[in-house]
């Protein structure tokens, strides 16, 4: 019997979610994701100084922001000779609430990928903070033929209105959601009986794919930030997972049997929904989601933190 890593990848497209690249090739994963945390934990590994280096030296007179859109796109173009698919690369945190700014910000990654002779619209994935005014961004890029991840995604409002704007794909945050609930719960948390497909990220992944599929959305559903191998499997058939490395190097040593149900009949069994469209209502459907709200405003401020912290790397 082939391992739970190899029968994930006949349900579902596998992702290394990682700057890591010297990691990749062991997984075969067919698509990586990045984003500013885990370029500056790869870039603080002695393999990686070189790169770091590289740019410091070629382009320090540059203006700082450049200078970061150089290393992850050096990072990112050393992942595609590895991987057949797409790699995302990430739209600095500081521009989540300018939808002009992450415009520009990702047509300027676009051109430095250009530049190394890649085929951006087939390989590349511009990463943004789900916020109303990346949202938008997106909107405007996808119709540029600039293809789109939404991430930072903890609340179906937010699914819906990425579906709205016809992005490519969207990463609904299993771990960060499951993180949440857990830490609300206190001492009463019950972690087997919000294990799998019990799990809240879990099922708020399930809910999107389902709404998704329901209604013929073509926007592709990534589940990511996963805290546990149980979390993968229970979303085993996501048109997507993006995986850490140790995640996937467990899922490879695991030779148990996989259940598969996130399928055409399971979807047909779920609730059909409706969601709110417009500014508005985008707006205080988050707001009345305390998770969803909370979860963002977090993920932002740490993306944040790292990018400044990459900022000092490069100035140092």
């Amino acid at each position: 019997m082939s391992n739970t890593l190899e029968q994930l990848k006949k349900v579902t497209t596998v992702v290394a979610d990682t700057g890591d690249f010297q990691t990749m090739a062991a997984f075969l994963p067919q698509d990586a994701t990045t984003n500013p945390s885990l370029i500056l934990k790869a870039v603080q590994k002695p393999q990686y100084l070189p790169l770091l280096e590289q740019i410091k030296s070629k382009y320090g007179s540059e203006p700082l922001d450049l200078q970061t859109d150089r290393l992850l796109v050096a990072f990112g173009t050393e992942i595609l000779k590895i991987i057949p698919g797409r790699v995302s690369t990430e739209v600095d945190a500081r521009l989540s609430f300018d939808t002009q700014g992450n415009i520009e910000r990702a047509k300027r990654i676009v051109e430095l990928y250009k530049a190394q002779g890649i085929d951006t619209e087939k390989r590349l994935l511009i990463k943004i903070a789900s916020t109303w005014e990346g949202i938008q961004a997106a909107k405007v890029l996808e119709a540029e033929g600039i293809h789109c991840n939404l991430t930072l995604l903890f609340s179906p409002i937010q699914a819906h209105a990425c579906a709205q704007a016809s992005v490519q794909l969207i990463s609904p945050f299993v771990g960060r959601i499951y993180d949440w609930f857990k830490k609300s719960a206190g001492s009463a948390w019950d972690e087997a009986a919000n294990s799998g497909v019990n799990d809240p990220g879990v099922k708020s992944v399930r809910r999107i794919y389902a709404y998704f599929k329901q209604n013929g959305i073509r926007t592709e559903v990534m589940g990511a930030s996963f805290r546990n191998a149980g979390q993968i499997k229970a979303l085993a058939g996501c048109d997507l997972l993006t995986i850490s490395p140790e995640l996937l190097a467990e899922l490879q040593a695991d030779n148990s049997v996989l259940n598969v149900d996130l399928n055409t009949a399971w979807v047909e069994t779920q609730p059909r929904e409706t969601f709110p469209a417009g500014e508005a209502a985008f707006r205080y459907e988050l707001n009345a989601d305390a998770m969803g709200t909370e979860k963002l405003a977090e993920g932002i401020r740490a993306f944040v933190k790292d990018s400044i912290t990459l900022d000092g790397l490069l100035k140092g």
